[in-house]
C-alpha cells in the first residue's frame, strides 16, 4: 500500500517525462501544501525560473480556495510582464480538483493559455 506522497512522486515522475518547459512555452508548476500554494514559470532548457508567486506574504484570511485563486491570478500577471503567454500546465501530480483547479482557472482568467 502506497502513501498519498508515494502516489503523488509516481504520477509527477510520469508526467515530467511527458511535458517539458521551453523558452517560447515554460511549464507552469504548482506546490501545494497543507497551509500555502506556491507556483512558478520555468524554462526547463535554461533552468531558470521566469515568473513565481505564493501565498507566503498574503496577509489575506480566506479560504484556501480563494487564496489559491489570487496566487493564481498573480502568476498569470508576473508571467505577462516576463512576457510570457504561453505555458504548459504541470499540476506536480496532485489532482486537477480544488485549489489546483482555482488557481489554473485564475491564471486563464488572467490571460495565460494553456
Amino acid at each position: 500500500m502506497t502513501t498519498k506522497e508515494e502516489r503523488r512522486q509516481k504520477i509527477k515522475k510520469g508526467v515530467r517525462g511527458k511535458i517539458s518547459g521551453t523558452t517560447e512555452r515554460p511549464r507552469l508548476t504548482v506546490f501545494r501544501s497543507n497551509k500555502q500554494i506556491y507556483a512558478q514559470v520555468i524554462d526547463d532548457i535554461t533552468g531558470k525560473t521566469i515568473a513565481a508567486a505564493s501565498s507566503l506574504k498574503m496577509d489575506v484570511k480566506a479560504p484556501k480556495r480563494e487564496i489559491a485563486a489570487k496566487v493564481g491570478e498573480m502568476i498569470a500577471k508576473s508571467a505577462q510582464e516576463a512576457g510570457i503567454q504561453t505555458v504548459v500546465f504541470d499540476r506536480n501530480g496532485y489532482l486537477y480538483h480544488g485549489r489546483i483547479k482555482e488557481l489554473a482557472d485564475a491564471a486563464r482568467n488572467g490571460g495565460l493559455k494553456f
